[in-house]
């Protein structure tokens, strides 16, 4: 799945994604690294032609990671305690990109958007094939923990019964349109 999948099938969860991964301009990468531990680094997330794209300096050790195994995660950046604004989770596969040609419009559109120019061939960029999409946020005054996941369709709330706990999953419907 793509990102512009997500923008279709499910506008009010994709401008929440959006909110959280691309507005701030950084994002958490979780990679595997060689001996099966993770790596977490921060990335510049971008989106062009209704893909969502993560390039890396050249040579890093998360571009590494993803050349050895593709699998990532790539979370939104936690800016506060009570949680009301929710984090924003991507599960999916990093595919390389080493056409000069699409690597030249991703550094021009870079270049215009953001302000630094990327040089082709310099650069890893990875496209991000989407597996799943999962938003979290809390309700500070409630406890309330409530979840959203993509594809798979399910969105629940799980009401907080006391300062650490939670019951059990509930439907819950507020961002996924129906299918």
């Amino acid at each position: 799945m793509n990102w512009s999948d997500l923008e279709s099938t499910q506008p009010r969860l994709a401008a929440v994604a959006r909110a959280r991964l691309i507005d701030p301009g950084v994002v958490l990468v979780a990679t595997i690294r060689g001996d099966g531990s993770p790596r977490l680094s921060p990335v510049e997330p971008f989106l062009l032609d209704g893909e969502l794209w993560l390039s890396m300096l050249w040579g890093s050790l998360k571009a590494r990671d993803l050349g050895r195994d593709p699998r990532l995660l790539v979370h939104s950046i936690v800016t506060s305690r009570d949680g009301r604004d929710g984090e924003l989770k991507v599960r999916g596969r990093a595919l390389p990109e080493g056409d000069p040609t699409l690597q030249r419009r991703y550094a021009d559109a870079v270049s215009a958007a953001l302000g630094w120019s990327p040089e082709v061939g310099r650069f890893h960029l990875f496209r991000v094939d989407i597996e799943d999409v999962t938003f979290l946020r809390y309700d500070d005054a409630t406890g309330d923990q409530f979840l959203v996941r993509w594809p798979a369709g399910v969105e629940t709330v799980r009401r907080g019964t006391g300062a650490t706990t939670l019951g059990p999953p509930e439907p819950h419907q507020d961002l996924l349109l129906d299918r």
